[in-house]
């Protein structure tokens, strides 16, 4: 089956997204981004004390970050899953899978181009 252009466009905001992350390619990433994007994680605590906490990242940090080469990591490690869980015509939702987490992307048409908004992610277990 043929995928639309905007379909295309899409998975490759998506893929600049995670693989500017591990090949550290902050050019790449930042062209992923809408420069308010919000990257959280929700820290679960297993202390009797204290509840779950929500972690903040902003695109200049993950810029920043990748920049620094945080993320590298080696070609063989690199598996990713790219999957478009839903698309209308300015909006999609996207599911990337790798060995160590799962990351759940809302993207989004900016000036023309699809840039990635939100992000929700976890580490795997195990």
């Amino acid at each position: 089956m043929e995928r639309s252009i905007e379909h295309q466009a899409i998975i490759q905001a998506a893929l600049d997204y995670i693989e500017g992350w591990h090949e550290g390619d902050a050019q790449r990433m930042e062209r992923s981004l809408h420069p308010d994007l919000a990257k959280r994680i929700v820290m679960r605590k297993t202390s009797p004390y204290g509840g779950d906490q929500l972690s903040q990242i902003s695109a200049l940090g993950l810029v920043q970050k990748t920049r620094r080469g945080i993320g590298l990591k080696p070609r063989e490690e690199r598996r990713t899953s790219v999957t478009v869980l839903d698309q209308s015509r300015h909006s999609a939702s996207v599911k990337i899978e790798t060995p160590d987490t799962v990351e759940y992307l809302h993207l989004s048409t900016w000036n023309e181009v699809w840039v990635v908004v939100n992000v929700l992610w976890e580490l795997k277990e195990g």
